[in-house]
Order: C-alpha cells, then sequence, then structure tokens
C-alpha cells in the first residue's frame, strides 16, 4: 500500500500511527478519532481496499482510477469528493508541471490521493498538527488547510510565467522575433493553469456553504469560514494573474507576427534599393558600352577618319550620357 503518512487524531492531537491500513480502521473505531489516511498514486486493489472499509462511492473512486479530472467538488452520501489540480514551476526548464489531488473527506476521516510531487502533503500535516485547535475541528479543517496549501503553491507559478512573459517583451522590443513558438508553448501553459484555477472560486463558494450546515459549533463555523473565504480571495487574484496572462500572451503573439511581417516588408524593401542601385549602375555602365561597341563595329567609316575630333567627341558623348544618367538616378533616389 502507497501510504505516504497515515495518523489517527483526537482533539486535534495525533494518539495513533498506525502501522497499516487495517489497523487503522481498527484503530478509528476504537479511539473514536479522526483518521487522516495519505495515499500516493495507489492502484485499482489498493484503492477499491479503501473504499470499501470507508464506504467511498464507485463513481468518485472511478474518477480517482481514471485521473485527468478537472477541479471538482461532489458530494456522495455522507462523505464530500474533492479534486484539484496543483501545479509547481520548474526551473530549471522553465515548464509548468500540472498534478492531480483527490480528496474524500468523511464525519470521521480524510484520504488524500496524490498523483503528483505537489502539493506537499507533508508541509500541511505539519503545521497542523502544530496547530490542535484548528485540527480539533475535525476533517474540514483538513480540507481547508489542503486547498490552502494548494492554492498558495500557485503563487510561485504564477511569477514564474510572469518573468517568462516578461522575457519574450524583452526579446521582441530587442529585435528578436523568432519567439512565435515560445509564445505558443507558453500560452498552452497558461491556459492549462487557468483550467486548474478558475473552477476554484465555485468550489470554495460551495464548500462555505456547506461548511454553514456541517456538525460545526457556531465559533467553529464562523472561524472556518473566514479561513475559507481568505484562500477564496487568493484563489480570485491567482485566477485574475492567470487571465491577464492570456490576455498578454494573445497580445504579444500578435506583436510578434506583426514584427516579423515588418521585418519581412523592410528586407524587400531593402533589396528593391539594392535592385535599384545595381539597375542604375548597370545602366549607366551600358550607355557608353553600347556607344563604344557601336563605335568599334565600324572601323573603316571611324569618325576621325573624317573629322579631327570624333573620337574625343565619342568619348565625350560616352561620359555625358553617363553623368546624365547618373544625375537623373540621384534625383530620383535609386543612388
Amino acid at each position: 500500500m502507497p501510504i505516504i503518512d497515515n495518523a489517527i487524531y483526537v482533539q486535534g492531537k495525533r494518539v495513533i500511527h498506525p502501522p497499516d491500513l487495517n489497523s487503522t480502521f481498527e484503530s478509528m473505531s476504537e479511539s473514536g478519532g479522526m483518521g487522516w489516511l495519505g495515499l500516493y498514486r495507489p492502484n485499482e486493489q489498493e484503492m477499491r481496499e479503501v473504499a470499501e472499509e470507508l464506504g467511498l462511492h464507485e463513481l468518485a473512486v472511478e474518477d480517482t482510477l481514471a485521473g485527468h479530472q478537472r477541479p471538482k467538488l461532489e458530494h456522495y452520501g455522507d462523505h464530500l469528493f474533492v479534486v484539484l489540480r496543483p501545479a509547481r514551476y520548474l526551473d530549471d526548464v522553465e515548464k509548468v508541471e500540472f498534478g492531480e489531488l483527490h480528496v474524500y473527506v468523511g464525519s470521521r476521516f480524510v484520504v488524500s490521493v496524490r498523483h503528483a510531487e505537489s502539493p506537499k502533503i507533508a508541509e500541511v500535516r505539519k503545521r497542523l498538527e502544530g496547530d490542535p485547535e484548528l485540527l480539533a475541528i475535525g476533517p474540514e479543517a483538513v480540507l481547508y488547510a489542503v486547498l490552502d496549501q494548494v492554492i498558495d503553491e500557485y503563487e510561485p507559478v504564477a511569477n514564474g510565467l510572469g518573468n517568462d512573459i516578461d522575457e519574450i517583451e524583452d526579446q521582441l522590443f530587442s529585435g528578436k522575433t523568432d519567439v512565435s513558438r515560445r509564445i505558443y508553448e507558453l500560452s498552452r501553459e497558461v491556459i492549462e493553469f487557468q483550467r486548474a484555477v478558475a473552477p476554484l472560486d465555485g468550489v470554495l463558494e460551495r464548500l462555505r456553504s456547506d461548511m454553514k450546515l456541517a456538525d460545526l459549533t457556531p465559533e467553529e463555523s464562523v472561524e472556518l469560514d473566514r479561513k475559507l473565504m481568505d484562500v477564496q480571495d487568493h484563489a480570485l487574484r491567482v485566477a485574475e494573474r492567470v487571465a491577464a496572462f492570456r490576455a498578454l500572451l494573445t497580445n504579444l503573439l500578435s506583436l510578434s507576427s506583426t514584427l516579423a511581417s515588418q521585418q519581412a516588408t523592410e528586407a524587400g524593401v531593402n533589396q528593391n534599393e539594392q535592385m535599384k542601385k545595381i539597375s542604375s549602375w548597370a545602366a549607366i555602365l551600358f550607355a557608353p558600352s553600347l556607344i563604344g561597341s557601336i563605335y568599334g563595329m565600324n572601323f573603316a567609316n571611324m569618325p576621325e577618319l573624317d573629322f579631327r575630333f570624333g573620337y574625343p567627341a565619342a568619348l565625350a558623348l560616352m561620359v555625358g550620357l553617363s553623368v546624365g544618367l547618373f544625375v537623373i538616378f540621384k534625383k530620383n533616389n535609386w543612388l
């Protein structure tokens, strides 16, 4: 059984650390405490064993085994089923890694099923064990703490994506337009991140309504609602940042295309200018060449045989035509 941690809590304190799953169920019954079972990528047989002992609904178990679920909150009789999409930013490759976390919450138990390295459930457990008063509220407090951890871990992801977008902006405005692929890849990560974050507002709103109906004292209900409201506010802020990232990347992709087109146009203009210069010089050189070639073909009737200044006149005509063409092309900005 891929059990990461397993404990029984009474009045917010860890009293039993069962060595295996069967001992967990027995200890829960004997102590009347809350069991918190943390699993990491259980197989079908292991998951169904847990489901049978705790009465987990078949549809929820199928979702856990199938994976690739969207964030949601579902009621199944006497327990809740929550799906979360944790994420972490990998600095070495500048990529976002998305995971999946399923949490079953009953009146006396919590089962967290993790399918990735994040979130850090061990930190959640350590933080709650350091606050017995909060942990004594029961499974609802554990669910709050898990949600809080998942959403807290979104902050470094948002910061990493923000830095990536800043780098793309710097590259674009420094003349590097070959970043379209990076923008597209980053857009896909942002869309996936948005799919993980956007549903949480509805999940938390529904959870806050459920907590008001839970078997809690008025003080516990108010305290938990206040904490969930803070988590909801944090989730909304992250969702707003992600929405802004998506809009900005759309604009950056358009800008990249525009700049690439502009560069292509400028390259075409420069090429045309070069062609004008080449053509102009070719025309200037062609004029004396034409006169010289015709002049040289009529050796027997060369102008200087009958006209003393025929040869200088031919040279002057060549120079005059070349200068005249040069002036014309220069005036028209071809040279």
